[in-house]
């Protein structure tokens, strides 16, 4: 019996740190008869991360997101849940160390996803909003909140201008989806809970380093979505970078851009693990990863989705941290260690990019499906909706996101606008 309170097992037993995309359907697919799976996460519950922000705009619950870790495997054989957090591996022992305790292991597969890059901007990391996580969604919706109930009270104009001022920096699909919903609660939302409030004084500032929104996705999936976020009222800066935010001010290379409240979605890196130090690349956070998975020189330790980088020919700096490759990686490793066979004759990994989508508002969205099809407004919207539906686990969850989606589309009414735990900045706890 380990210090998780794992049994021993005549099974060789496969650890998985992370519950993420990757990590999900890598686990789904083992072939539980013939390993014993145990997956340690830091969290009980599995994230939809693509919709974070529509619980940091006020659109969904969280819990409609997110889906009980130990209700998803419930019905499989020999697999072990702990709500722990990976510290250290232990290669050379094969031990893997948590806050919890120790845990050994035949097989290691990391799959712990990613987290924000500040690009060793210390201040920016202090006094900006990250939202990779469903606590971090949660604190900016109650932000959000907060700054125009403090708007409502305060006599200075350049405080109230300052509270009602949102800058986002990163204009990938996050950011732009998280300028676009919080313009459309500027427009059809807002003004009905503040009516004292004027609402023209609110500015939305989307910054991309970038010279055009959506960087990763074609021309024509660019200027459409532009096109769509200045249509909302959007003030979108390219070419333009960060250089400094003191909490009040952002500071750009083109211009200061007043506002209390600064959301980073510009870049993200992976989650490694103190001890495996193999392949490590510290500035991406990834581990270098061969065909199969396998990190470094390593015959049993592997890296899959976000804290993956495979280097390839079409992608000689890894692939893109997207869902699909994570999801891709773990099917696939999941078939290889059923397959029985030596890692020598595993099947290399080859990714399928299906295309990449986002949506700015209400019949406004981008997609681009397999690199050939290009849709735009409505029919690309329609599209962007299916795929999330379709994506979510559990079928409550799809019919509570489908619910909200559609009052929301009839009355652009957000019912979740609760302050359940007022954020503080770390310097007023």
């Amino acid at each position: 019996m380990s210090d998780l309170n794992i049994p021993d097992h005549n099974l060789e037993r496969i650890v998985i740190i992370g519950c993420g995309f990757g990590g999900l359907n890598l686990a789904k697919k083992l072939n539980h008869k013939r390993y014993q799976v145990v997956m340690i996460d830091k969290h009980n519950y599995h994230t939809f991360q693509p919709l974070l922000y529509q619980v940091a705009t006020a659109g969904l619950e969280p819990d409609s997101i997110a889906y009980p870790i130990r209700n998803i495997f419930r019905k499989l054989p020999n697999f072990y849940f702990r709500l722990a957090e990976a510290k250290e591996i232990d290669t050379e022992q094969q031990v893997i160390h948590c806050n919890i305790g120790s845990l050994k292991y035949d097989h290691l597969v990391i799959a712990t996803g990613s987290g924000t890059n500040y690009f060793g901007m210390k201040e920016v990391e202090e006094k900006s909003m990250p939202m990779k996580t469903v606590p971090e969604a949660l604190n900016l919706r109650s932000l959000i909140l907060q700054n125009f109930e403090a708007a409502s009270l305060t006599q200075d104009l350049k405080e109230r201008e300052r509270l009602m001022n949102f800058a986002i920096v990163g204009a990938g699909p996050t950011g732009t989806e998280l300028a676009g919903a919080l313009a459309e609660l500027k427009t059809h939302v807002l003004p009905n809970d503040y009516p004292d409030l004027d609402f023209r004084r609110m500015s939305i500032h989307l910054i991309e380093m970038a010279p055009k929104v959506l960087p990763p996705m074609k021309d024509f999936s660019s200027e459409n979505a532009l096109k769509y976020l200045e249509s909302l009222g959007v003030q979108v800066w390219l070419d333009t970078a960060v250089k400094h935010y003191d909490g009040n001010t952002v500071s750009t290379n083109k211009k200061e851009i007043p506002a209390s409240t600064l959301i980073w979605a510009a870049g993200v890196k992976g989650n490694i693990i103190p001890g495996l130090e193999e392949g490590k690349d510290f500035e991406r956070g990834r581990y270098k990863v061969n065909a199969i998975n396998l990190v470094g020189e390593r015959t049993n330790v592997f890296a899959i989705g976000d804290v993956a980088g495979m280097e390839t020919e079409n992608s000689p700096k890894g692939h893109p941290m997207l869902a699909q490759v994570a999801i891709q990686q773990g099917l696939n490793l999941a078939k290889n260690f059923n397959s029985r066979k030596s890692t020598s004759a595993w099947k290399a990994f080859s990714y399928k990019d299906k295309g990449t989508m986002a949506t700015v508002g209400r019949n406004k969205a981008v997609a681009e499906l397999y690199n050939k099809f290009m849709l735009k407004g409505f029919p690309g919207w329609a599209v962007w909706m299916a795929v999330h539906l379709i994506s979510l686990v559990g079928f409550r969850n799809r019919m509570v996101v489908f619910f909200n989606w559609l009052v929301n589309y009839f009355s652009y009414d957000r019912k979740i606008r609760l302050i359940i735990r007022p954020w503080k900045k770390p310097s007023e706890m």
